[in-house]
């Protein structure tokens, strides 16, 4: 298993709309608000690199999201 986060920053939209439609996606583990630079963090799995990209992917179509930024676990 491959592990990652995805750093988000949103649009004027409630977080919690858009945390609903992240925590639906298969391979996100868990998502929050967070204070800082990003307004969400999402902590995601998949069995590889490729898949953790697909995830990610999907991550940032959701709607109202204005920018993301994906940190792959390495080892």
């Amino acid at each position: 298993m491959r592990y990652g986060l995805v750093l988000l920053k949103i649009r004027a939209a409630p977080p919690l709309e858009i945390l609903e439609g992240i925590r639906g996606i298969e391979g996100v583990l868990d998502a929050y608000a967070v204070f800082g630079r990003f307004d969400i963090v999402v902590f995601i799995e998949a069995e590889d690199y490729y898949g953790l990209k697909d995830v990610a992917a999907k991550v940032a179509g959701v709607g109202g999201i204005k920018s993301t930024e994906t940190l792959v676990h390495g080892d």
